[in-house]
């Protein structure tokens, strides 16, 4: 022993460790104690009933502090998650792919069943507890701006569904149309299809009515506004029957018309998520990212959250964040690939403002413009670039300081980082 103080194991420090097996109805729950022995299993119901029961045989098995036991589940969020945290339960999340690989040590004849499941989660835990990372709950700003972002995400990814559908419609019944505007993310195109729905109506209402439409919203730059008026004037030769364009007519304007509401709701999250950001303590310091700007420093804010011990060092950051590759390895075979497992919003957040940021800082577009040049693709280039920013936004999280380009500079020079000679 020689006076060394022995770590204790993981298990001898909960009373119970539990496996939660969630579903949208009714979860799983299994209780093992510290030598592994099943000592509860309870069906939970997504009910206030439930999760009441749940409770009470918790209390039973472990005590008033249910602090003194640990769970873990297969997600790090929703509404299963806040319950447990709520309940003052520790909670361990754990990867879908490696809950299935303990699933498979404990069953190797592939039976599945949900007691199985949550029963290996729970003996995973037990095991090998020590080197998981426990889920710490953040302050209620951090989590409404996060919901926020991502139901953000959401919208637009349904916005750019609907334009696909309006672009498809239009293509088979208006190719004027698809011709004269090459944005429709614009409202302006979506009103060019509620204002004239068919080339029948467009060519019936005239010339006055085009220049009209396109004096009123803005659209009269030289380089545009003739080809335009061209395109306007040969809309009959090439267009749908008269059926399809009767029956596609009608759904351009509703998809037009669903995309303007959507595009108003998009506006009111983005006047909430202003606000939110701009309550947030940490708003100055995601705010003086080059590039990031107002939709994007939100979202990396509320992904990274508030917690600054949350990640070990800036690869755990950029683990989590999908910018550091898969390298399998055995003999003399090696293999790189992108990582898949990762937070799917953080890595969106980072590739965009990883390419916004090439237009404010010099060293970001020489890096790029390198990587380029070895090969890259455009997305590897931005993944590559993203790997040193979320280096400095590791160590600019720990500080809580501010990004600083004239500090960063003379940080490159000191350290003779190869970058500094790209920089014209």
């Amino acid at each position: 022993m020689n006076g060394q103080v022995q770590e204790v194991p993981f298990a001898q420090n909960y009373k119970s460790i539990i496996g939660f097996d969630f579903a949208k109805d009714n979860h799983r729950a299994v209780a093992v104690d510290s030598a592994g022995a099943v000592v509860l299993r309870w069906d939970v119901p997504h009910t206030c009933e439930g999760w009441s029961q749940l409770r009470g045989k918790l209390v039973e098995l472990v005590g008033p502090d249910l602090g003194a036991a640990a769970v873990t589940i297969e997600t790090s969020h929703g509404a299963a998650v806040e319950r447990l945290l709520e309940m003052g339960l520790h909670v361990y999340p754990i990867a879908p792919k490696a809950a299935e690989r303990y699933r498979d040590r404990k069953a190797p004849s592939g039976v599945k069943d949900d007691d199985r499941d949550a029963w290996s989660m729970a003996d995973a835990l037990r095991t090998d507890g020590h080197g998981w990372k426990r889920l710490h709950p953040d302050d209620p700003l951090t989590q409404e701006l996060r919901l926020l972002c991502r139901d953000e995400v959401h919208l637009i990814e349904k916005r750019t569904a609907l334009i696909n559908e309006l672009e498809q419609a239009l293509y088979e019944y208006y190719p004027a149309a698809l011709q004269a505007f090459d944005d429709w993310t614009s409202p302006h195109a979506w009103s060019f299809v509620e204002r004239f729905p068919t080339p029948q109506e467009l060519t019936r209402k005239g010339k006055r009515q085009w220049e009209k439409f396109l004096h009123t919203r803005k659209l009269c730059r030289p380089e545009t506004y003739q080809r335009r008026l061209e395109i306007f004037a040969k809309a009959l030769e090439f267009c749908g029957s008269s059926a399809v364009t009767k029956a596609k007519g009608r759904l351009a304007v509703a998809l037009a018309r669903q995309l303007r509401l959507l595009e108003n709701q998009l506006q009111e999250y983005r006047v909430a998520i202003a606000a939110l950001f701009a309550e947030h303590p940490d708003n100055g310091l995601f705010g003086s990212l080059p590039g990031a700007g107002p939709k994007i420093a939100p979202r990396l804010l509320s992904e990274l959250g508030d917690d600054t011990n949350r990640f070990e060092d800036a690869q755990a950051l950029q683990c989590y964040a999908g910018t550091a590759p898969v390298t399998k390895q055995s003999g003399k075979s090696r293999f790189v690939k992108v990582r898949h497992a990762c937070n799917r919003y953080l890595r969106s957040a980072v590739h965009l403002w990883t390419n916004c940021s090439r237009k404010k800082c010099v060293w970001a577009e020489a890096y790029y413009q390198k990587k380029r040049e070895q090969g890259l693709s455009h997305a590897c280039a931005l993944r590559c670039l993203g790997q040193r920013w979320l280096k400095i936004l590791h160590k600019m999280h720990q500080t809580g300081a501010p990004y600083d380009e004239a500090l960063h500079m003379r940080n490159q020079v000191r350290h003779g980082s190869w970058v500094v000679a790209l920089i014209p």
